[in-house]
């Protein structure tokens, strides 16, 4: 399990893959609104971001492509599992992070999906460029010789 600063959060779901496709520059926490099936199913820890994106539409940020699975215990009264969620930012925050994706061709990548310590389902959303074939290889590059460096220093002591 990943790392979190607050031992009493619960990582729900988690984009390992953006860090390797994106530059993160800047990361934020949104709200989402959600029906209490979902905030059930997302408890049980099966929940998928990793082709998801955020977009700004009328005023509001949206979570796009996103899985939630149904909440088996709830049979009719269920939601829809790839519909799209409303992130609740603030009106300052949503304006930078607009204008940052319209002129600078950024992205807007969900990195995890997590409760914080209140039990509130919050999405970790980052400001991001996508990476060419290039960069990924010299991002790959440096990681091995970090490692292979860590390998040395280890064994010289």
């Amino acid at each position: 399990m990943a790392k979190n600063k607050d031992p009493n959060s619960k990582i729900a779901a988690e984009n390992r893959k953006a860090r390797f496709h994106y530059s993160i520059l800047d990361t934020l926490e949104a709200g989402l609104v959600l029906t209490g099936t979902e905030v059930k199913a997302l408890r049980e820890g099966k929940a998928t971001i990793a082709e998801s994106y955020a977009t700004e539409e009328g005023g509001e940020l949206w979570l796009i492509n996103s899985y939630v699975p149904e909440y088996l215990q709830a049979n009719r009264f269920n939601h829809e599992p790839k519909r799209r969620r409303k992130l609740l930012v603030s009106k300052k925050q949503l304006g930078r992070l607009a204008a940052a994706v319209q002129r600078e061709g950024m992205t807007l990548v969900p990195l995890k999906l997590y409760f914080n310590e209140k039990g509130r389902a919050k999405l970790e959303l980052a400001l991001a460029k996508g990476k060419n074939a290039p960069d990924k290889r010299e991002a790959e590059k440096e990681r091995d010789w970090n490692r292979q460096k860590s390998r040395l220093m280890k064994e010289m002591r």
